[in-house]
């Protein structure tokens, strides 16, 4: 009977041991994945003819998507994951806050990459474009208005895509920054990646809007780089 209940108990740990593993491995995976973000967004950022700096300064939120790749054998399509952080207080005009994993999908039409390893950022320009991506899935150019984004340091705030679209697109490939077109592509919010992130079931909208978790340290380069490239909202 001892031999058997051991047996047991070994089996039990068996089986329970890559349900240990499985945590810190995806917790590592989403730290990563914040940090990457950071580093593209310092990189763009210490650049003075990437993003305008007026266009900068009236975002609400910015979506980082590291190393986006086309799926293999589907010629167009493509996916990633990123990050979003955001300006905290009631109008998004506060410090920037903690990071919600985000997920980037699209379709041959939404996405004209050309290469792997494409990086891209999202402006969120204004309260209903950032009120729209912590609830649902948000189709760009369909749920809310998108335009390529400006680049240069000259680049006038009162142009017809800053004054009209909730969110400007960018994309960096083989180090080229540019903006580009990505209607038909959407973003969701990743419930899986905050989970591994945090560690516990957490919602975009807790994390941006009602501030329920810390922001982790991986994301430390990323909110930082932000807070001094923008630490107000004009």
């Amino acid at each position: 009977m001892k031999v058997k209940k051991s047996i047991a108990v070994l089996a039990g740990m068996l089986l329970c041991a890559p349900l240990a593993f499985a945590r810190p491995a995806d917790e590592q995976k989403e730290a990563e994945r914040v940090e990457n973000a950071g580093k593209v967004m310092q990189e763009i950022l210490d650049v003075p003819d990437d993003i305008p700096q007026n266009m900068l300064d009236k975002a609400r939120c910015v979506v980082v998507v590291p190393s986006v790749v086309k799926a293999a054998f589907v010629v167009g399509a493509a996916f990633g994951r990123g990050v979003m952080v955001c300006r905290t207080g009631p109008n998004y005009d506060g410090p920037w806050g903690a990071p919600t994993m985000m997920a980037l999908e699209g379709g041959s039409f939404g996405f004209q990459i050309g290469v792997e390893g494409t990086d891209f950022v999202f402006l969120i320009m204004n309260n209903r474009g950032a009120e729209s991506l912590l609830k649902s899935n948000v189709k760009l150019g369909g749920d809310a208005s998108v335009a390529a984004g400006p680049v240069g340091r000259t680049a006038s705030a009162d142009t017809d895509a800053a004054m009209r679209a909730e969110i400007l697109t960018y994309s960096r490939a083989r180090g080229v920054f540019a903006g580009i077109s990505l209607e038909g592509s959407t973003l969701r919010p990743d419930g899986n990646g905050n989970k591994a992130l945090y560690g516990h079931e957490v919602s975009a909208q807790e994390i941006i809007r009602e501030h329920k978790v810390e922001a982790p340290a991986s994301a430390d380069m990323l909110i930082h780089r932000l807070q001094k490239a923008s630490p107000h909202r004009t």
